[in-house]
């Protein structure tokens, strides 16, 4: 490590309230010298409200890569940066790995700053186990890989915290009800700090019913909460044949095929006959 190598600091800020920045936070912000953001008008209307004016550079999933050079020259000359991201704790589904990788392998110093965080706060209030917990981040737009990815969870008896926004909850809760079933106990926690903060706890059946009667409950920023399959269930995930025609709702034959191969270690061949006798007899 070069004597005069300056610090990567990875800095947590509010996901609402901005009475939760750490003093020490906005103490570290007002000091290095640069401030590493998502988006820099979103950063600046914060650093606006604190009152700190030090400069900022984007660092973000389209310009990371040419941007870590340049900061790994910067922290070797001595210059210090903080990486913050648009809320809550960075590099919990937002930018920064690649940089966070090349000054480990630099051998550069970093330092956590921590604090608010979504999934943090999200599983503290959802009234669901706590002592073991998978966290999925966002589930994929694109609706057959979504289904791939929840049937593949199926089985996970810890508890499953997913990141979503609120415009796709209604259909992210109908693929968690066909692959963990109705009423596997959940909580749709949105807007938590801000002024509307709610918590709805119920199946995961009843939260599309209060999606489907409370226009409110599907705006904002979201985090959903799933519990962990029964251990009656944990062991066993869907039947090959219940996966099976849940893909062929919304994938081709052939591309079901290949997707139930790679799920159950079947051969292609195998599947693909599966498919065509599954897909005729819902035809």
């Amino acid at each position: 490590m070069p004597e005069t190598a300056g610090t990567l600091y990875i800095v947590a800020t509010p996901i609402g309230n901005l009475g939760d920045l750490a003093p020490r936070a906005r103490e570290t912000l007002s000091q290095v010298d640069v401030i590493l953001c998502e988006d820099t008008r979103h950063t600046g209307a914060l650093m606006k409200r604190i009152s700190v004016n030090t400069p900022r550079r984007s660092l973000h999933e389209h310009n990371e890569d040419r941007r870590v050079p340049e900061v790994i020259e910067g922290l070797r000359r001595g210059k210090s940066y903080a990486l913050v991201s648009d809320a809550g704790t960075p590099l919990i589904s937002d930018p920064g790995f690649r940089l966070l990788a090349a000054a480990r392998d630099a051998d550069l110093p970093v330092s956590p700053l921590p604090g608010p965080c979504a999934l943090a706060a999200a599983i503290s209030v959802a009234g669901l186990p706590t002592d073991r917990f998978c966290f999925e981040g966002f589930l994929p737009a694109r609706r057959a890989a979504r289904r791939k990815r929840l049937l593949s969870l199926a089985g996970e008896p810890r508890t499953l915290i997913f990141y979503e926004t609120g415009r796709r909850m209604a259909e992210a809760l109908s693929d968690c009800a066909d692959a963990f079933g109705p009423d596997r106990p959940a909580a749709l926690c949105r807007e938590l700090t801000k002024a509307y903060e709610t918590v709805y706890r119920d199946t995961v059946e009843g939260l599309q019913e209060i999606l489907r009667t409370d226009e409110q409950a599907s705006k904002g920023e979201c985090v959903l909460v799933v519990a962990g399959a029964p251990a009656t269930k944990a062991a066993r995930p869907p039947s090959l044949e219940q996966a099976l025609d849940l893909l062929l709702e919304v994938l081709p034959a052939s591309a079901a095929a290949r997707t139930l191969a790679r799920m159950y270690g079947i051969g292609r061949s195998e599947a693909y006959e599966l498919a065509l006798e599954r897909s005729g007899r819902k035809g």
